[in-house]
């Protein structure tokens, strides 16, 4: 049996923090060194990074919505001076650099807003975000120099008249400003650049600074934002895992990660850090993926990136921040190149185009099995974040003995003192965890301990889950447990209902105090047994659709829903025709209204509704079906678009010979006069395939070491090979790609050229040393399919 013991929590401190909104204000946004509260109520925000100048701005409002669908409810994004200030003196925040205009539509659809000020910012930008005329004045750039300063405040100045009125305490979106990045050992400049902000006019409740590193922040003016990710394209290409990423799938009161950017510092952390006694446990970097680089080039499975997020929240987050959330493209109508290079100083060489992380939403909106898979927990904080937030870390009596224990078990409880959650995670990367068998928990409550499930399980390899105790389910009903994870609660026809998934692998259990009445089962979904304390234990043997329990109490009636294990990366919630409604589909759905609109790549998708409105309308929209609790229909989908022409037009010469560079002495990229000798295929693109309002992905099965596309001579993407297929969003491209059809170069690899990739797809890099070629090409819609409900007559 694995135990914990939870003590009574004194109160957080509170009034020593420099920000917030002013007493009274409506609405109000304050913090203490516990949690967020906005409006009253504990907070704690999910938040998704996306650079709204690094993708087209007439997608930035469907965008917005699917990141919104992901159960993200703030949007984190930099202003990078480069792209807002190339030439000394020339402010540029039109078209796609109109930081209000995107920050107007966050609060629009109903999200907060972050804006990461710089004035360096990184990003894997040229300079780090640095204008290329800032080294030529003599100036020394981050640090309080006067010269620096005088060029930072009328960019400041700028970027708070962009913002003026979009302050929360103002009504707006805005909820914070980020100063700097991953500067580590100057307190003092980044307390004059936040007051160098207000100055200028900028205002915002919360203040924040990247704290990785033990970074040196000012105490109590600026809040410390921790990151963590699975990999690591800054390491150097060495086989394996990186070492210093495996902390992360621990539960743990440590928040530092000194891995993050250590290959751009000089020296070694040797500070405390922040007092995390002083400041909730906030982050702004968990992996949501990773880059590619040149010389080290990670895969990230969707399980990677989940666990993670689940180890952070276990371990006590009140902040869930992901970069990237939403993939993009760097910038290239600059003078100059835009990524991060060998060439601007940097360890790493950055591909020219692509800046796609592998994130939950891809670098052409792409919805990854992350996205799907992560949601389930957001929806959870949605629900419950505001009890989360107010409950601590409590580590369980038997904790792992380092990184490399992978038999103990790895979970957590966070808990108020009545109610609690039970953190589990049984994966990590690259090195699976064993299955944990005859696993029970006991989790003692001042006042009372609970023991559960009823029988020990198994938790699988790769599991990782939240179980609740003392969960309400309704008015005067609570849980005493459940071996199940909850993800939502709403009104089902006037019934209270809560939603929980199957964790694969594990019978389900409810555990309901004595009193509580439950109805009999579905047939063949489960059995109902008393319990010692005179409570009732619920078995769901068959979790899905079908799987309901009705639970009736002193004060009302409730409903338990217990879905399946992958019926979680389906479940989607949203509110559509006036109402609170659950949504399974396989596809990306985002609400607006009385329209749902689904994202799909299949030519035939399900979309279930519950409750279902009085009626759904939408071409290839089939008749209405029962399934279980909820209503489905069969959405079909215009056919597939003709097959684009794949030619080859040039074999490969010679691979360019294997250089290394930058201060890291790492593998190089291809210099651009190296494409003069690379294979060449082009793509014909057929008109028909571009009809429509959806995205179309080119998508490349190919051999090579580094390829770029072109249309109409002018390079639109390009990717160094890590085994996924290369796919290419061709909207944004349309006219020009019917007109001229796409051309993509592929170099082989040198030989001799140090490189890491994944072991799963070892042989096709290896491959790539005699092969330079486009094998296959397909033109995928990503259809977009409007649906339009019609809301249930009010009851006379």
């Amino acid at each position: 049996m694995l135990s914990t013991r939870v003590r009574a929590t004194p109160p957080p401190l509170a009034g020593h923090l420099a920000m917030g909104t002013p007493d009274g204000a409506a609405p109000s946004l304050t913090v203490d060194s516990r949690r967020i509260v906005r409006n009253g109520r504990p907070w704690l925000p999910v938040m998704g990074e996306f650079h709204f100048s690094r993708y087209p701005r007439d997608a930035w409002r469907e965008e917005l919505l699917k990141i919104r669908a992901g159960g993200v409810d703030t949007v984190a994004t930099y202003l990078f001076w480069n792209h807002h200030e190339e030439h000394r003196g020339v402010h540029r925040f039109d078209g796609g650099l109109d930081i209000r205009h995107f920050v107007e539509l966050c609060g629009e659809l109903g999200l907060a807003a972050v804006a990461r000020i710089g004035p360096w910012a990184h990003g894997e930008c040229r300079n780090g975000g640095f204008p290329d005329w800032l080294g030529d004045v003599p100036c020394a750039p981050r640090t309080d120099d006067p010269a620096y300063l005088a060029l930072v405040r009328p960019y400041f100045a700028r970027i708070a008249r962009e913002l003026r009125g979009l302050s929360h305490a103002e009504g707006g979106p805005l909820v914070a400003v980020q100063i700097e990045n991953e500067l580590y050992d100057q307190p003092e400049h980044l307390a004059t650049l936040r007051r160098t902000a207000e100055e200028a006019g900028l205002t915002a409740p919360l203040w924040t600074a990247t704290a990785w590193g033990a970074a040196d922040i000012p105490r109590d003016v600026l809040l410390p934002l921790y990151g963590g990710y699975p990999e690591a394209f800054w390491e150097d290409a060495h086989d394996g895992w990186a070492r210093g990423m495996r902390r992360h799938y621990f539960f743990t009161p440590i928040r530092d990660d000194h891995a993050i950017g250590a290959d751009l510092r000089h020296t070694a952390p040797s500070g405390p850090g922040p007092d995390d006694a002083r400041n909730p446990y906030a982050t702004c970097e968990l992996g949501g993926g990773m880059a590619i680089a040149y010389h080290r080039r990670p895969l990230i499975p969707a399980q990677d990136v989940t666990a993670l997020a689940l180890a952070k929240l276990g371990s006590g987050s009140v902040w869930q921040g992901y970069y990237l959330y939403h993939g993009c493209s760097q910038r290239q109508e600059l003078d100059l190149p835009n990524q991060e290079s060998q060439a601007t100083g940097y360890p790493n060489d950055l591909p020219r185009v692509t800046y796609d992380f592998q994130a939950p939403l891809g670098e052409f909106g792409q919805a990854r099995p992350s996205y799907h898979a992560l949601r389930a927990q957001h929806l959870l904080i949605q629900d419950a974040g505001a009890d989360l937030a107010d409950m601590p870390l409590w580590l369980p009596e038997r904790e792992p003995e380092g990184l490399d224990d992978r038999h103990t078990l790895r979970w957590s409880v966070r808990s108020d003192g009545e109610r609690a959650f039970v953190f589990v995670n049984n994966h990590q990367p690259h090195e699976p965890l064993p299955d944990q068998h005859g696993v029970t928990f006991r989790v003692e409550l001042p006042g009372r301990a609970v023991t559960f499930p009823s029988r020990p399980v198994t938790v699988p390899s790769g599991a990782h889950f939240v179980w609740p105790v003392g969960h309400a389910i309704g008015p005067g009903l609570r849980l005493d447990w459940a071996s199940a994870q909850p993800v939502t609660r709403l009104p089902v026809a006037g019934v209270p209902t809560a939603v929980f998934t199957a964790v694969d692998g594990v019978t389900p259990e409810f555990a309901f105090p004595a009193g509580a009445r439950v109805a009999p089962l579905p047939p063949g979904t489960g059995r109902a047994e008393p319990a010692a304390d005179g409570g009732t234990v619920v078995t769901v043997t068959a979790p899905g659709t079908g799987a309901v329990l009705t639970v009736t109490g002193p004060e009302g009636r409730a409903r338990v829903l217990v879905l399946a294990a992958g019926q979680a990366r389906e479940l989607h919630r949203v509110r559509l025709a006036g109402a609170e409604r659950l949504v399974l589909c396989p596809a990306l759905v985002v609400a607006e209204d009385d329209e749902l609109r689904v994202h799909t790549e299949e030519e035939r998708v399900p979309v279930a509704l519950l409750p279902a409105p009085a009626a759904l309308a939408g071409e290839g929209l089939g008749a209405p079906e029962p399934d279980g609790a909820f209503t489905r229909w069969q959405l079909a989908a215009p056919g597939a678009p003709p097959a684009p022409a794949l030619a080859r037009v040039r074999a490969a010469g010679p691979p360019p010979p294997a250089r290394t560079g930058g201060p890291a002495r790492r593998a190089s990229a291809p210099e651009d006069e190296a494409f003069a000798h690379a294979a060449v295929h082009h793509v014909t693109v057929p008109a028909e395939a571009l009809t429509g309002d959806g995205e179309v992905l080119l998508r490349l099965r190919w051999t090579g070491d580094v390829a770029r596309a072109y249309i109409g001579g002018r390079l639109v993407a390009d990717q160094f090979w890590y085994g996924p297929e290369w796919e290419i969003g061709l909207r944004r491209f349309a006219a020009e790609a019917v007109a001229h059809g796409v051309e993509i170069r592929v170099l082989p690899r040198p030989e001799g050229s140090r490189v890491y990739v994944d072991a799963s797809v070892r042989a096709g890099l290896d491959a790539a040393t005699t092969t330079a070629e486009v094998h296959a090409a397909a033109l995928v819609p990503v259809r977009r399919l409007p649906l339009l409900a019609r809301a249930e007559r009010p009851a006379a």
